[in-house]
């Protein structure tokens, strides 16, 4: 196998190898869920929250493919497609700074700012994440069973070992589980954080996110993400975690936008008028370089 360029980026410190494949042929599916596993290892391979790959489309104007460092999967990535779009841009690959990507979650609308200087390359990137899902059929969740009704999940006890926790579900493509707290930095994170990702209640496991309510439309988040772990950012995570303050009541009047301080920086999240979710923030190069045949080579299907 010959050497293939990669780009490394990150957004907000959730960090990912995205490959050009719109020249080449991608991996071969049998490939991609080892090739992901070794590439972001942090000590073996590049290192990252996961593998973006860049692929034509017929129905968009490109197609964004995220896999998790566990070899997964993802059905979207609110940093992962942020930096894509930044990549798009700076490339030459759009004249547009409205883009649209599909991903499995289905097609997503991203809008690309620039620094207004000549030659400029992009700096934020808001993007268009579609309606929240909020039936419990749609995170996906097991029926309930105290109420086997295909709601809402809205501040429901869940039940983790000993504990039980108030719970709110949202998708925004792939699952969220959202928690309220009076101290985020006191939650153990990964110790709860990996039983409720495989927890029964959801058969597609999830994203868990623990909250903190700063003061009037200012939250503070911890995530462990589902494959990945403990991140410094979950873009979607945001996302998901202004829905629910707004289902719980927890954003003043009827605003429904919020600052989401996460430990890699802040996003602005919108629940607009629409029904839509608008998510804010920046994306950021670090470094390109090519995977050496010797490790392509090493990496068993």
């Amino acid at each position: 196998m010959q050497p293939v360029s990669f780009v490394k980026m990150h957004g907000l410190g959730n960090d990912f190898v995205l490959m050009d494949c719109l020249q080449t042929p991608p991996p071969p599916d049998d490939r991609l869920n080892a090739m992901s596993q070794a590439i972001c290892d942090r000590h073996f391979g590049v290192g990252g929250d996961g593998l973006i790959l860049i692929l034509p489309d017929s129905q968009a104007d490109y197609r964004m493919r995220m896999f998790n460092p566990d070899g997964s999967e993802s059905e979207m990535c609110g940093n992962g497609i942020r930096c894509f779009g930044k990549y798009l841009f700076d490339a030459g690959l759009v004249q547009s700074p409205t883009v649209s990507v599909a991903t499995m979650q289905g097609l997503q609308h991203i809008e690309i700012q620039e620094d207004a200087v000549p030659g400029a390359r992009a700096t934020m990137v808001r993007v268009d994440m579609g309606a929240p899902r909020l039936l419990r059929s749609q995170i996906p969740m097991t029926p309930s069973e105290s109420n086997g009704n295909d709601g809402q999940v809205i501040n429901e006890p869940l039940q983790v070992g000993s504990t039980t926790y108030r719970i709110t579900a949202v998708s925004m493509g792939n699952p969220h589980c959202v928690i309220f707290v009076d101290d985020v930095e006191s939650v153990p994170l990964k110790e709860i954080g990996l039983e409720i990702e495989h927890h029964e209640a959801f058969p597609q496991r999830t994203n868990v996110h623990f909250v903190q309510i700063l003061g009037p439309q200012k939250l503070w988040m911890r995530t462990w993400e589902r494959g990945a772990g403990d991140t410094l950012a979950c873009g979607s995570g945001a996302c998901a975690v202004a829905v629910a303050t707004a289902l719980n009541g927890r954003l003043p009047g009827n605003n429904r936008r919020a600052l989401v301080h996460l430990p890699g920086g802040d996003l602005d999240i919108e629940w607009a008028a629409n029904n839509h979710v608008y998510m804010t923030g920046p994306a950021t190069d670090v470094f390109a370089g090519s995977f050496d045949e010797e490790f392509l080579n090493s990496i068993e299907r």
